[in-house]
């Protein structure tokens, strides 16, 4: 995985992946995630349980949002945030998902 840009301490690949690793438990950054998405009008579509954590599948208008969650330690979680519309990344709607989710948690 290559990264390619920061915005605000979140990483870039070249595939369109934003991601951010946060100093809270997974419990704590799920609650930021549900809280961005609401702020954003973004529906949750279900939850899915992945290796070492979760993933939390969404809709906004024609895009298909995940949101992977991982355990990194029972303080640390790993957030990796995609966005698709058709067979586009939206690499600016997954950065956005996870800005809005370390305003929830106050600055993680």
């Amino acid at each position: 995985m290559f990264g390619v840009g920061t915005a605000a301490g979140v990483q870039h690949t070249l595939t369109g992946i934003a991601y951010r690793t946060f100093s809270a438990p997974l419990a704590r950054v799920r609650a930021g995630v549900n809280a961005a998405l609401k702020h954003m009008d973004i529906t949750v579509a279900g939850t899915e349980r992945i290796d070492n954590g979760e993933r939390i599948k969404a809709r906004a208008a024609d895009r298909e949002i995940e949101i992977d969650l991982e355990a990194i330690s029972p303080r640390t979680t790993r957030m990796r945030s995609t966005a698709r519309s058709g067979v586009f990344m939206d690499a600016a709607t997954a950065t956005e998902i996870i800005l809005q989710t370390e305003k929830a948690l106050g600055g993680s």
